[in-house]
C-alpha cells in the first residue's frame, strides 16, 4: 500500500472546506494550506477533483523530500511510505522532533520504532478511532 493510498483511505475526499477534528478549516484529501495561493484554507472553499488530486500529490512529494532529509539510516519503500502518511497526518515538523524518527536513526530495532506510530493517535489529549486505525495499518506497512 502506498502513502497515496493510505492518506485517501483516511482523509476522505472533501471538495468544500470543513473543519477537522482539531477545528482547522480543510479540503480535498485533508489540505489545510491553498497549494496554489499558499493562503488558509477557509469556510466557504472549493475545489475540484483534479485540484485535490494535484494538491494530493504535491503535498506527498514535499513531505518525502522532508522525510529523506531527516532519516540517517536506510529504509525500505515500506517504510518510508508509512512515515510519509504519518507525516502527512501530524505534520513534518512533528515527525521531526518525534521519538519515532529518533529511534529509527540510532538504529533501534524495527518493532520498537514501528510501536512509536501507535502514540499518534489523539486530538486535544482524546484517542480518535480514526487515527487509530490509521495508525495500526502504517504500523503494519511500515514493518513489511
Amino acid at each position: 500500500m502506498s502513502a497515496l493510498n493510505i492518506i485517501k483511505k483516511f482523509e476522505g475526499l472533501e471538495l468544500t472546506s470543513y473543519p477537522d477534528t482539531g477545528g482547522i478549516w480543510t479540503i480535498g484529501y485533508g489540505n489545510t494550506i491553498n497549494k496554489d495561493t499558499g493562503q488558509a484554507i477557509k469556510k466557504g472553499d472549493k475545489i475540484d477533483l483534479a485540484t485535490a488530486e494535484r494538491w494530493l500529490k504535491l503535498d506527498v512529494a514535499e513531505r518525502e523530500k522532508k522525510i529523506k532529509g531527516l532519516i540517517k539510516v536506510p529504509v525500505t519503500a515500506n517504510m518510508m511510505a508509512a512515515m510519509t502518511s504519518l507525516a502527512y497526518n501530524i505534520g513534518t515538523g512533528a515527525f521531526g522532533s518525534s521519538t519515532l524518527l529518533r529511534l529509527l536513526n540510532s538504529g533501534s530495532d524495527k518493532k520498537l520504532v514501528a510501536d512509536q506510530f501507535l502514540r499518534w493517535n489523539k486530538v486535544q489529549g482524546m484517542e480518535v478511532k480514526g487515527l487509530t486505525n490509521r495508525r495500526k495499518l502504517e504500523r503494519e506497512l511500515f514493518l513489511k
